[in-house]
């Protein structure tokens, strides 16, 4: 019995360590001989979602307010811990909550789904009340989850006070840490679908007309192939803004905070990116690894500046075989490739037994399809779930 429970931690250590892989955010230093990229912010960060790589950073790490911004993390929480089709009750506190609103009605039901495009298209901070107390039992409850989705995603420079971005002390983030809360965000499909929306249309329980509400991100006008994200303002925060956009296959983000010319700014940053930081393809799931009777189980994917490629290493390492006549509770795990750019580990790809079932994809229609981004948190309960059910069946 003991063994065997041992085989099942070695396993779940093991889906640990793979898990890692995906979540790990890789910061490699940006290549020299690149043009200069300004920006008229207070600080500013630009990353490519697919691999979590800055391609940018100027003041990433302050500590700054982020107004409306924050509703970026709110808008994630509640996606993970609600039910979308759950009808979300206005309260007397959340009802005429100062500030952008979408002028929701006292004790009026919407489903959380539609209220989150209020949230994110209109910036609601009657939305983000109403969405924080149903998901959260309380605000206080919600901005528990806001700062422990933090803590998880290592946003060592955030802390949230409330849900919806309006000035208080102790309430803060980073350029950094809204680029990686952003890049984590948009590989869940229904973030990437509300914030990527124009126009949308919600049936209005108390008139005859329905709400509509215009996006008021610009970028989604202004700038092509731009598909996100959240504006924000506050008197004591300026103007913030987080965009995104998608240009063959490749997702980037930019950041900026306090920043007077903000439309313009994340033009060039964007065209900075996708100019100097092409997507690039390293290993593409189910191919062979040279000398083995192995496959890698995940396309790599990864921006590069020119000449850098050339100085990426590939190590592959085993681990130990199981004991003869064991089963094979690794399900044909054999290993991973390390992946390193000038001597700084930037992934890993696990590598499977030839004939073994490969992981499914964990994200569909997206830049980030089969690559070394993070795995949202459905997907990877999912698949640990079917593994454990696999384990823990009679005669496992």
């Amino acid at each position: 019995m003991w063994i065997k429970h041992k085989r099942i931690w070695s396993w779940i250590a093991v889906i640990t360590l793979i898990a890692s892989g995906f979540a790990g955010t890789s910061r490699a230093s940006a290549a020299k001989n690149l043009p200069s990229l300004g920006t008229h912010a207070q600080a500013a960060a630009l990353i490519d979602v697919t691999s979590g790589r800055l391609l940018y950073s100027s003041h990433g790490d302050d500590e700054l307010r982020i107004a409306s911004l924050t509703k970026i993390m709110t808008a994630i929480v509640a996606i993970e811990h609600g039910k979308l089709d759950s009808e979300v009750k206005v309260s007397k506190n959340a009802f005429g909550k100062e500030g952008s609103s979408i002028y929701l009605k006292l004790g009026e039901e919407m489903t959380l789904e539609n209220m989150l495009y209020g949230l994110m298209l209109r910036s609601g901070n009657d939305a983000a009340t109403a969405i924080a107390e149903h998901v959260g039992g309380s605000v206080e409850g919600f901005v528990y989850l806001m700062n422990e989705k933090a803590r998880m995603l290592g946003l060592s420079h955030s802390h949230f006070m409330n849900p919806h971005g309006l000035d208080e002390e102790g309430h803060y983030s980073s350029a950094n840490d809204l680029a990686k809360l952003t890049a984590y965000a948009l590989h869940n499909p229904v973030f990437k679908e509300i914030v990527k929306t124009p126009t949308k249309k919600v049936p209005n329980p108390n008139e005859s007309w329905d709400y509509k509400w215009d996006n008021k991100n610009k970028m989604l006008r202004l700038y092509e192939g731009a598909d996100g994200v959240k504006t924000g303002y506050t008197k004591k925060a300026f103007r913030c803004l987080v965009s995104s956009a998608t240009r063959n296959g490749q997702q980037l983000v930019a950041v900026t905070l306090n920043d007077g010319d903000d439309w313009n700014d994340h033009g060039r940053m964007l065209d900075y990116g996708f100019e100097y930081y092409p997507l690039k393809q390293l290993t593409e799931k189910g191919e062979s690894v040279q000398g083995q009777d192995l496959v890698v189980s995940q396309t790599f994917q990864y921006p590069f500046a020119d000449g850098e490629e050339a100085q990426v290493n590939k190590k592959l390492v085993l681990y130990p075989e199981a004991e003869e006549g064991a089963p094979d509770l690794r399900f044909g795990l054999r290993g991973k490739i390390e992946v390193s750019l000038k001597g700084e580990k930037i992934g890993e790809i696990p590598v499977y037994r030839k004939g073994s079932v490969l992981p499914e994809r964990t994200a569909s229609g997206t830049a980030a399809e089969q690559t070394m981004a993070p795995v949202h948190q459905s997907n990877w309960g999912q698949w640990f779930s079917v593994v454990m059910k696999r384990l823990l069946q009679p005669g496992a």
